[in-house]
């Protein structure tokens, strides 16, 4: 968006009658965000890349998922939301983002369990976004196909993997949907002191309760170890073979999908391009492919 696009926006949609003064943040994979200053207040402005990969959000359910999450005290207070744009503007969240250390500690492993059990208590919008891990690789398998970064052969044993995994997924009793922010990682993570708040749920949707539990453990590295704390600090209660099963199984999965969706974002331009973004997405292809086929061979779960 253009800046004087931007300033227009700015002055329609956020509060006050003074002058905007606006500083772009980031530009990421696929949206911008920036800060908004108008008579002394602050505000988080997010617009829609120029050209953003087709990711497979939904801006328009996030709207509406946002709508129950915020009287939650769950999100930002929104103050504006055009879904067909891309444009989101909301109140600013003081506080501090999380480092690693902060995700290992025991605290940090209680108070992301607590999160989590709030998210998945907020009410499904209707109609439902339903998705699944098989959804989510279906959507992005172009990307495993075409990407030119990836020896073919290793692509179709991660494929097959992945095939066997979502079997033995799917073998397991099933669970009743819930709300799932599906994008859980320390840079949409906004600690107030008092609470936690979370940012960009875009890729939200109903789905398995376990699918952000191994969102947050796959996007933060969690060892097996770690992964067993979130869980039974999640369930207040040591986790079943079934339960540790299906944690192990969404883990590995969630990793695959993260895989598909850097090469999909990566697929226009490929690695190297000189953006930061892209370079970062690059990085973190190759970090996962890695993982995912040195476990590939072993045993589901």
């Amino acid at each position: 968006m253009l800046p004087d696009e931007l300033e227009r926006v700015a002055d329609s949609h956020v509060p006050g009658a003074g002058a905007v003064d606006i500083h772009r943040l980031s530009h990421g994979v696929v949206n911008d965000t920036y800060r908004v200053l108008r008579d002394g207040t602050a505000y988080a402005m997010r617009v829609a890349a120029s050209n953003p990969c087709d990711s497979g959000f939904d801006r328009a359910w996030e709207a509406r998922v946002l709508e129950c999450a915020v009287p939650a005290d769950l999100a930002p207070v929104m103050e504006y939301c055009d879904p067909q744009r891309g444009i989101l503007i909301s109140r600013w969240a003081p506080g501090r983002l999380w480092n690693p250390a902060d995700v290992r500690r025991r605290s940090g492993i209680s108070r992301m369990a607590e999160l989590l059990r709030r998210i998945h208590a907020l009410p499904i919008p209707a109609p439902a976004r339903l998705m699944n891990a098989k959804m989510w690789i279906d959507y992005y398998s172009a990307a495993a196909c075409k990407s030119a970064g990836r020896d073919p052969d290793a692509a179709a044993a991660l494929r097959t993997a992945a095939i066997k995994r979502l079997a033995a997924l799917a073998a397991l009793r099933s669970v009743d949907p819930v709300v799932c922010h599906s994008d859980l990682h320390i840079l949409n993570l906004i600690d107030r002191g008092d609470a936690l708040l979370l940012l960009d749920w875009e890729y939200a949707h109903a789905a398995d309760p376990f699918w952000d539990l191994a969102g947050w453990s796959a996007n933060n590295d969690l060892g097996d170890e770690l992964q067993h704390d979130l869980l039974v600090a999640y369930n207040g209660r040591p986790p079943t073979p079934s339960e540790q099963l299906r944690l192990n199984l969404s883990v590995w999965l969630y990793d695959y999908v993260c895989l598909l969706w850097c090469e999909l974002y990566l697929k226009p331009s490929g690695p190297g391009a000189g953006d930061a973004a892209q370079d970062s997405a690059a990085a973190r292809a190759g970090q996962l492919a890695a993982r995912l086929i040195e476990s590939a061979s072993s045993r589901a779960g």
